[in-house]
């Protein structure tokens, strides 16, 4: 594979390409400047799309469009015409439109220097801005390819967005154009190192308990929903030892408590959040398994304590999160090409795992990954999240040179 990435920087438009993208350094850390200022909270992102998609239609990709859930779509034309409909099956290059931010945080961004602050700047500006990047460079230098590309930004890809975007994408939907894509890559946030190829998968529940309630004092003795969230906690706190195995990971967090309305009443309803996760579906299940148990039990262990005569509790699990987990295996042309490319760029590589648009055409069967876009960053998902341009332009060089491996040449 080193051979092939070294004969792709040979080529005479992928070089041109390269080139591009060192000189045109500054106008992308601009636009990354200029997509983090546009506020996009997951489920609100309609002004950043808008400014994609006019980007993609101003650095010449076919086809611009936006979905019904919207996600933005571009594409590149192949050898002998445009790319959205005909041929072979594309090659997707995707990053996601959201942030964690709502709307009441300032997204302005500051440059100190050589580093650009505000929150999103890296997570997902960075990706967004090198998404435009590898589309201009291929359109300006006309980077013959067999297969069509696909340009996507998505929506959704955040928190309880739950990859809402990429799975309208590849759930059966015609902007794929002519089937599955041949291979996904997801360009999230900064870095050079790393390549995501085993998807982190997610269940995530509201877990409530209701039950009578009362007078914290007159009504002592009934069935108490604050009291089955602690009794579930405390059961849940000690999966690890238990039921998790080491190998592969597999976590379960408690990560939000509530209920009740007053110092002096016994509450009618309690609840706690739930991040259940794992890189193996069969190990993901088996904890979902495990964690309802507990919870049965913690539900079980209050009602029996109830005074005589009294209604018991009830349960109710919510999802509010199903983020698909599996792997591209190592040995796939697709990952070896990404190790291969930071090889020929004079970097490691680092194979990892991470939650990202890539876990859900993983999970679907189709070859992806999550590649960093270059540079150095910090404080993600902080109001103080930080980008510093550090080989920047080397991130988007390794994205261009991934996609038209898996694009080949025509």
């Amino acid at each position: 594979m080193d051979q092939t990435i070294s004969r792709l920087l040979a080529h005479d438009c992928v070089r041109a390409a390269r080139s591009h993208l060192e000189r045109s350094d500054e106008v992308t850390l601009a636009r990354q400047a200029a997509l983090c200022a546009i506020p996009a909270p997951t489920g609100a992102e309609g002004r950043r799309a808008a400014h994609v998609a006019e980007l993609f239609r101003t650095v010449g990709l076919h086809d611009v469009a936006i979905d019904e859930v919207g996600n933005v779509y571009g594409w590149t034309a192949r050898e002998g015409g445009r790319g959205n409909g005909e041929g072979a099956a594309p090659v997707v290059l995707s990053a996601h439109l959201d942030t964690v931010f709502g709307p009441e945080v300032n997204v302005a961004v500051a440059r100190r220097g050589q580093r650009l602050e505000g929150p999103g700047i890296s997570d997902n500006a960075r990706g967004l801005a090198a998404l435009v990047a590898v589309a201009e460079a291929m359109v300006v230098t006309r980077v013959p390819t067999a297969r069509p590309v696909l340009f996507a930004a998505t929506v959704g890809e955040e928190g309880s967005g739950d990859l809402r975007g990429v799975k309208y994408l590849l759930n059966g939907k015609r902007e794929t154009g002519n089937g599955k894509p041949a291979a996904f890559i997801a360009l999230d946030g900064a870095g050079l190192e790393r390549v995501v190829h085993r998807a982190l998968g997610s269940k995530r529940y509201r877990v409530t308990f209701r039950g009578p309630g009362g007078h914290s004092w007159a009504a002592f003795g009934v069935a108490n929903p604050a009291n089955a969230v602690g009794r579930a906690t405390a059961l849940l706190a000690d999966l690890p030892s238990r039921a998790a195995p080491p190998a592969p990971r597999t976590t379960c967090a408690v990560v939000r408590l509530g209920g009740g309305t007053g110092l002096n009443s016994i509450p009618q309803e309690a609840w706690l959040d739930l991040d259940l996760r794992s890189e193996d579906p069969k190990a993901l299940a088996q904890l979902d398994v495990t964690v309802r148990a507990a919870l049965d039990r913690a539900l079980d262990d209050e009602n029996r304590r109830r005074a005589p005569g009294t209604p018991p509790l009830t349960l109710e699990h919510q999802p509010v999160g199903d983020r698909p987990s599996g792997v591209t295996p190592r040995t796939h042309p697709l990952v070896l090409a990404a190790v291969a490319a930071n090889r020929v760029l004079g970097r490691d590589a680092e194979l990892a795992s991470a939650s990202t648009d890539a876990n859900v055409p993983i999970a679907l069967g189709i070859p992806a990954i999550a590649l960093g876009a270059g540079g150095k960053a910090g404080d993600a998902h902080l109001a103080t999240e930080w980008y510093e341009n550090t080989e920047g332009a080397l991130g988007i060089v390794r994205a261009l040179l991934v996609t038209v491996a898996m694009a080949e040449l025509a």
